[in-house]
């Protein structure tokens, strides 16, 4: 898997993995956070994600077009990974206003996009000199497992922080007291009554905790009290992604030695004469930016269905899934069990290996037999339900990537030597099949389910929830799909993007990649005001749709590098 790869390619990935892991700690808390923090209702958290996404994936294009013309591959980077660590410092003082927090969100946003698409870009010119291209595919795929081995860990960072601060400030969470405690303070502030205080009493009492420090005087102090704890430990969960970038700040210029040979402007490389630049026809280059624009076209689709991750499916996580499980169940959220069940079944893979040597299944035995004994271990320490929280959910996405990826680079590894391999163009049409599928689970999840727009936190609504393994279906089904689209369609870009524009073009994949985010948060009036099954279906029709597009202009993106 890893055979015949640059030194580089390794670079990149932890460099990736480190900025990643920042960005999906955040992520994962993004959404709470600000309707923690502000009361925002979905419709107004779902424009301030989706702003926010769209600025992330749209200024790569600034970003391209300043590493093509101006400071190069490496120092665009370089820049973009300090503005995001002062993003994320920014980002992370508590009691911040709504203005702060937008100029901490559009300091990020020019980080990430100096950042993102240049990485992509140097990754991909890895791979032009000759000896390297039929690694192409496969570099991709392990470049975007690294990605997600550190979104992977995010979730569990994040949560971590936010517990140790709540414990601290002598509470505890629970899903339904951020909104009771705005909707409390709303209607008492002008000198109104609340209607379900009795319910809210309750659940107040219960989330201090015993010898916590923080004594229950009223509900006034209580409401104030919770959305300040938690509101902070969610800013706290922020500081983490700042440390985590500046590691990655570390790891890029402290070896910058394995790429400097493809760090630079197209311009520089033809005064060098570099043999591994293209030279194109202006008839190929138009075939080739034609080719580009219209995958770009249907990418905006994918991310915005995509992106419902942070957005909707985190708000069934917290307003219509169980807030507690088995202790089985709570062994996929809680790492402590998870991660002894992973080291399991990759200690399985080892000793099954039919081609793997005595020593590896040696290896993979001892693996096996260590790991599970320990996950039995802490999964008997469990009481018999264990609470979960929906910042949790985010790790089910990149923990399938970095599980299947393997499995997906030796099925098309033994389809390719039978020569059978589909081609990049059919990978993306069958990914956007796969996605579609990913949000009919949703829709048979949410049948019978009471409207957001009716929803009311509170024990009536705790009557309704639903097993969570409706959303970790949902999260392998979509990780499937990603797998077979999102990796091989910045491969496609970088094999088809003219050499002269190819920052520029890895931008304007990340720019349709925006208009997709920021249709992710504009579509939230659409969750408010319909049932939830009419939106996931209309996310459907939209992927079925864009699927279909693809097989049918299948020729016009498999010729564009064949002239």
């Amino acid at each position: 898997m890893f055979k015949g790869h640059p030194k580089g390619l390794f670079v990149f990935l932890f460099a990736n993995m480190g900025e990643r892991f920042g960005y999906y700690t955040m992520l994962a808390i993004f959404i709470l956070f600000l309707q923690a923090k502000f009361g925002m209702n979905a419709e107004e958290a779902g424009r301030v994600y989706g702003s926010f996404l769209f600025g992330i994936y749209f200024i790569p294009l600034l970003g391209g077009i300043i590493a093509d013309r101006l400071l190069g591959f490496g120092r665009t980077i370089t820049l973009g990974i300090i503005l995001m660590i002062g993003g994320y410092f920014l980002l992370a003082q508590p009691g911040s206003e709504k203005f702060m927090i937008y100029i901490a969100l559009t300091v990020i946003s020019f980080g990430t996009g100096f950042f993102k698409g240049n990485l992509q870009a140097l990754v991909g010119k890895l791979y032009d000199d000759a000896k390297f291209d039929k690694y192409r595919d496969a570099a991709f795929w392990i470049f975007y497992m690294g990605i997600n081995i550190g979104a992977f860990f995010a979730p569990s960072a994040a949560q971590a922080m936010s517990n140790w601060i709540m414990g601290k400030g002598g509470l505890v969470y629970n899903a339904n007291l951020p909104s009771m405690a705005h909707s409390f303070l709303k209607a008492t502030s002008g000198g109104g009554v609340y209607e379900n205080v009795n319910e809210y009493t309750e659940l107040a009492h219960a989330a201090i905790l015993p010898d916590g420090g923080y004594a229950f005087t009223n509900l006034a102090d209580f409401s104030n009290h919770y959305i300040s704890t938690l509101s902070t430990s969610y800013s706290y969960g922020f500081g983490i992604a700042a440390v985590s970038i500046f590691i990655s700040l570390l790891i890029f210029v402290g070896f910058r030695k394995t790429y400097k040979h493809v760090d630079m402007m197209h311009k520089d490389a033809v005064k060098q004469e570099n043999t591994n630049i293209i030279q194109l026809t202006p008839q190929q280059h138009k075939k080739r930016l034609i080719a580009l624009g219209l995958v770009f076209m249907v990418n905006i689709f994918f991310w915005m269905a995509f992106h419902q991750n942070g957005f909707t499916l985190t708000i069934f996580a917290r307003d219509y899934t169980f807030t507690e499980v088995s202790r089985f169940t709570f062994s996929f959220f809680d790492l402590r069990a998870f991660l002894p069940i992973i080291i399991t079944i990759i200690g399985l893979v080892l000793l099954l290996g039919k081609k793997n040597s005595k020593l590896t299944k040696m290896t993979g035995l001892s693996m096996a037999v260590v790991a599970s004994f320990v996950a039995f271990l802490v999964i008997r320490s469990f009481d018999a339900t264990m609470p979960i929280n929906p910042i949790i959910f985010q790790q089910f996405n990149p923990i399938f990537i970095v599980f299947l990826t393997p499995l997906v680079i030796a099925i098309f590894a033994s389809i390719a030597k039978r020569g059978l391999e589909p081609s990049s163009p059919r990978k993306i049409g069958i990914g956007l099949s796969l996605a579609a599928l990913s949000f009919i689970i949703m829709i048979v999840a949410s049948v019978g389910l009471v409207a957001p727009r009716d929803f009311v936190a509170g024990p009536m609504a705790d009557a309704l929830r639903v097993t969570p393994y409706w959303l970790i279906a949902t999260y392998f089904s979509i990780t499937i799909s990603e797998l077979f689209y999102s990796p091989i369609g910045i491969s496609f870009v970088s094999k088809v993007a003219p050499p002269s524009l190819s920052g520029f073009m890895q931008g304007a994949w990340l720019g349709s990649t925006a208009i997709g985010n920021l249709l992710a948060g504009f579509i939230g009036p659409f969750w408010s005001k319909w049932e939830m099954w009419q939106f996931f279906l209309l996310l459907v029709f939209m992927l079925v749709l864009s699927s279909g597009f693809v097989f049918s202009i299948i020729k016009t993106l498999e010729t564009a590098t064949e002239d």
